[in-house]
């Protein structure tokens, strides 16, 4: 794969095997933006060229990450607004967009451009959204250090570059995605209350406890408890359970001797033909084929 480079930008040349990967890195990058200097400093490709005034759209996605000082953002979805240092900007394809330094401040950017059916799943399950393509994490040393990594990759072009670099890009998107998700679930009251029913899920999966005992004993209102936690972990109490009991199933399965019926009762089914019902549900086959076949697996 070749690489165009100019300064301490990069674009890259992809191949097929590239895109079979799911996402590829198409260009890399960082700069420095003085106060009252003119923006952008370096040159880029004519598919890349950027005017503030005009804005853009691009054919690709961008992470841009400001590191230091401040200024606008503007997209097709998103009003003027401004931004400090700290700030990650999402940019989609096929959507217009400009932003720039404030020219009393300047600003240090970071960016990395990607495409490919991996994140436009992503965008179409609704993790991402061009409505909200301003992310404010902070300052951080290991986002930065990310994108370094990232360009160390490139410089040596070593074979299956371009596959850890854009699983890099990934990991990045879900750091942003944690740090969205957990500031805005910043009731530290309710974050608690719904760690301390995890634990008590874990503790009596065998117990049957039900979701509105367990709002009993937190103390708190059942409606409350299940819509607050149905928020945080994206799942019902109930759900939850059972996916603990799934879990549960099949390492009994796996890892004893127990027959099917006392694995049954033992999670408190009411019969082995819920249970049966129950495990088919989950993993598609019934609990005693799991066990033929992990059996066989494992000889």
């Amino acid at each position: 794969m070749n690489t165009i480079e100019n300064r301490n930008i990069k674009y890259f040349s992809i191949s097929n095997n590239d895109e079979a990967w799911g996402i590829v890195v198409t260009t890399v990058g960082s700069q420095l933006i003085p106060k009252h200097s003119s923006y952008p400093r370096s040159q880029h490709p004519k598919s890349h060229i950027f005017n503030p005034k005009n804005g853009r759209v691009l054919k690709e996605y961008q992470l841009i990450y400001i590191s230091k000082g401040g200024g606008y953002f503007e997209s097709q979805s998103c009003k003027r607004q401004r931004i400090e240092a700290g700030t990650m900007i999402l940019l989609f394809p096929n959507e217009w967009h400009t932003y720039e330094p404030d020219i009393d401040t300047g600003w240090y950017e970071y960016w990395v451009g990607f495409k490919g059916v991996h994140i436009d799943n992503r965008v179409a399950n609704g993790f991402f959204s061009p409505k909200c393509p301003l992310y404010h994490i902070g300052f951080s040393s290991s986002i930065i250090g990310l994108y370094e990594d990232i360009v160390n990759y490139t410089l040596e072009e070593k074979a299956g570059y371009q596959q850890i670099i854009s699983s890099i890009v990934l990991y990045i998107l879900g750091s942003v995605y944690y740090k969205k998700r957990n500031e805005t679930f910043n009731d530290s009251f309710a974050v608690n209350k719904i760690n301390e029913a995890r634990t008590i899920m874990k503790q009596e999966i065998e117990n049957n406890i039900s979701p509105e005992g367990i709002a009993e004993r937190l103390g708190v209102s059942y409606s409350w408890f299940r819509k607050m936690f149905k928020q945080y972990v994206d799942v019902s109490p109930a759900q939850y359970q059972a996916n603990l009991r799934y879990l549960r199933s099949k390492e009994l399965l796996d890892t004893t001797d127990m027959s099917i019926m006392d694995i049954a009762f033992k999670l408190n089914f009411e019969n082995v033909g819920q249970f049966s019902t129950f495990f088919r549900k989950k993993e598609g086959i019934p609990p005693y084929q799991y066990r033929k076949e992990g059996h066989h697996i494992r000889k």
